[in-house]
């Protein structure tokens, strides 16, 4: 491979130097701000110790979920449809997942690690949206070998919609064989 690798999709907005693109600081700094939120809603206050047993995690969850709604709402129109669609078809297919901002875009974690995300691909300027997993999804095959995102574009048929929704739910199962 050539002297300086960048991740998949890296190419929008690449500078041509060594380093991180603009695109790539700015998306470091959403999340660090993201990380910032997340770690104000966990401290524990006085009003939230007096609280009922979960109405803070209650709290820090609707919150969550807000502000990845927020986020789809300021998506450009056909990106905003797909996340919105995303956020349905993960919602019930794995609905232990909750919603939180993930690099400034939708994410769906369980126990605070992101299982799943969704990428606008017009706010990242590339020609498609991405559907993604990270490490925590159990989606391992025989072989060593497996898709870890999917191109999504506007013309998703119902059975593309119907895979991610099969996708999700393998992706939630708990792996007992591994040891995970």
């Amino acid at each position: 491979m050539g002297s300086a690798a960048r991740p998949v999709g890296a190419g929008a907005g690449a500078d041509t130097g060594a380093g991180f693109s603009a695109r790539e600081r700015a998306a470091m700094r959403v999340r660090a701000s993201e990380l910032t939120t997340e770690a104000r809603r966990s401290r524990s206050t006085g009003e939230a110790a007096r609280d009922e047993a979960g109405g803070k995690a209650a709290r820090k969850a609707a919150a969550d979920e807000a502000d990845v709604l927020a986020k789809i709402a300021q998506m450009p129109e056909a990106d905003r449809a797909l996340a919105q669609r995303v956020h349905e078809v993960v919602s019930a297919a794995a609905p232990d997942l909750a919603p939180k901002p993930y690099y400034g875009q939708p994410g769906y974690a369980r126990e605070g690690r992101v299982v799943c995300f969704f990428r606008s691909g017009q706010v990242d300027g590339l020609r498609y949206s991405t559907f993604g997993f990270s490490p925590a999804a159990h989606l391992d095959e025989a072989g060593g070998l497996w898709p870890t995102s999917y191109a999504l574009t506007s013309e998703a048929t119902e059975r593309a919609w119907q895979q991610i929704a099969e996708l999700v739910a393998q992706a939630t199962t708990t792996v007992t064989a591994s040891g995970d």
